[in-house]
C-alpha cells in the first residue's frame, strides 16, 4: 500500500480509507461519547492523514507504518475532543445502530444499556489504559502499533492492557 500511495497518492488513498476506515470509527466510537463524534473524527483523521501524504516525499510515504501513523491522528483528536467535550455542556443521543438495524423498541433498550454499560466499564479505566485496551481488543492493532500511536514505551502499553482487562473483568464479576 506504502508504494502504491507513494507513486499516485490520489488514485490509492480510497483504497486506504476501505481498507483502515470501519476500524478507526470503531475504535473511536469507543473513545468519544457519541457515533456523531467518532464520524467527524474518523473524517477528520482522513483528512489530515492526506494533507499530511500530500505533502511529504514519496520515500517518506514509503517509511510510513500505516496503521500506527493513522492511529496516531486518531488518538490525538480523541484527546482533543475530551479537552474540548469537557467545557461544552454535555447531550445525550439516540442509539442509531439499534434504529438502523430494524430493531424494537425492547430489543433496543437491551442493545442501548448493554452499550452503556461497556461504555460505563471503560470510563472508569485511566485514559492510557482505555485508549491501550480498546486498540489492542478492539480495533487488533499490535503493541508496537500502539505504543508508536500512542507515544509511549511498548512494555508500558503491555502493562496497560494488562491492568485495564483486569479492572473491566472486575467490574463484570
Amino acid at each position: 500500500m506504502n508504494d502504491r500511495l507513494a507513486a499516485d497518492l490520489d488514485r490509492a488513498f480510497p483504497d486506504l480509507m476501505r481498507e483502515l476506515q470501519a476500524g478507526v470509527y470503531s475504535g473511536v466510537r469507543r473513545m468519544v461519547p457519541t457515533g456523531a463524534d467518532a464520524e467527524d473524527i474518523t473524517q477528520e483523521v482522513f483528512i489530515r492523514a492526506y494533507r499530511a501524504m500530500d505533502g511529504y516525499p514519496p520515500e517518506r510515504i514509503r517509511q510510513l507504518n500505516l496503521p500506527g501513523w493513522i492511529w496516531t491522528i486518531a488518538v490525538n483528536l480523541c484527546r482533543n475532543a475530551a479537552r474540548t467535550r469537557s467545557r461544552r455542556p454535555r447531550t445525550v443521543e439516540l442509539d442509531r445502530d439499534a434504529f438502523e438495524a430494524g430493531m424494537g423498541p425492547e430489543a433496543s433498550a437491551v442493545l442501548s444499556d448493554e452499550n452503556r454499560r461497556w461504555a460505563d466499564r471503560l470510563s472508569q479505566l485511566s485514559s492510557p489504559q482505555r485508549t491501550a485496551v480498546v486498540l489492542r481488543h478492539v480495533v487488533g492493532l499490535s503493541y508496537a502499533d500502539i505504543a508508536e500511536a500512542t507515544g509511549r514505551v511498548e512494555g508500558t502499553v503491555k502493562a496497560d492492557v494488562h491492568r485495564g482487562i483486569a479492572k473491566l473483568k472486575e467490574t463484570v464479576t
